[in-house]
């Protein structure tokens, strides 16, 4: 029995949106349990697969360790998105740190990743708000909380008007339990180095091969990854890593560096740009 936790912020308004239209659309049902003084949810129409919907009162990114206090195999993460342009948005990522934790987590410290998880979600988004004119996006590994289970960040940006629509939970809340059910596993895996926050070269991958990514490292983080992350990256990976994923013209002067890099620990690594052309 897989067991999989949705969790979301009483603090954030596009968490409870999305909550709200989780009970709207799906049988979910009370249990015994209480989670910060609040109810606990739970869905068990789909085989093999145990579905809890849990809410914090502390913000999302700051509940740290929060799988202690879960029975969880993967943490699905239900948030708000802000972006300085405001620009109407949903976007998946994996969560941890490169360099200094600025938005919780731990410096330096990456959280388990689900490479199928988040290709499958990112697909599943994409098909429930292709009718909108919102930018869909997976964005680069970043901001806490630490845990250390596989977790996905699955968000509405990026104002309050996007937060609270109606409309925008029901995507999200119909991507998560589409994701869940459509487990497809068949991908070769990948971590992704390269390019800017909002993945666009990475973005084009997922839809239109069969790799998988899991952590992405942006262009501006470049400067602290090394050797230690990198194997980080790939220990926290819940699938086998296959290749490393080059954003090859988003690595800027540090292409020959993490090129050596990589070639010293001996792993493969392919061009985002020998693989989809634009």
């Amino acid at each position: 029995m897989q067991k999989i936790s949705i969790i979301s912020s009483s603090k954030d308004p596009a968490g409870v949106n999305i909550r709200k239209n989780f009970l709207e659309l799906f049988d979910f049902e009370k249990t015994n349990e209480k989670f910060d003084n609040n109810e606990v949810l739970e869905y068990n129409k789909f085989p093999n697969k145990q579905i809890k919907m849990y809410i914090t009162d502390n913000d999302l990114i700051y509940s740290e360790y929060i799988d202690k206090r879960l029975d969880a195999d993967i943490m699905i993460f239900a948030s708000k998105h802000r972006s300085k342009e405001n620009t109407p948005s949903f976007a998946v990522h994996s969560i941890g740190n490169w360099g200094k934790a600025e938005l919780g987590g731990q410096d330096k410290k990456l959280c388990p990743s689900s490479a199928v998880l988040l290709k499958n979600m990112f697909i599943e988004l994409n098909k429930n708000a292709k009718e909108t004119n919102y930018e869909i996006t997976m964005e680069a590994t970043h901001h806490g909380p630490y845990v250390e289970k596989p977790a996905v960040f699955v968000e509405i940006g990026s104002t309050e008007k996007e937060w609270n629509e109606k409309q925008n939970g029901e995507i999200i809340a119909k991507t998560i339990m589409d994701t869940v059910k459509n487990e497809n596993k068949n991908y070769k895996i990948a971590f992704g180095i390269g390019g800017p926050h909002y993945c666009s070269n990475f973005n084009k991958i997922a839809l239109r091969t069969d790799i998988a990514l899991s952590h992405v490292c942006q262009k501006y983080q470049l400067e602290n990854l090394d050797e230690t992350l990198i194997n980080q990256a790939i220990e926290k990976t819940k699938e086998k890593v296959d290749f490393i994923l080059l954003d090859w013209k988003g690595l800027g002067k540090e292409k020959q560096r993490i090129v050596d890099v990589l070639k010293g620990l001996n792993l493969e690594f392919r061009r985002t740009d020998q693989i989809v052309k634009d």
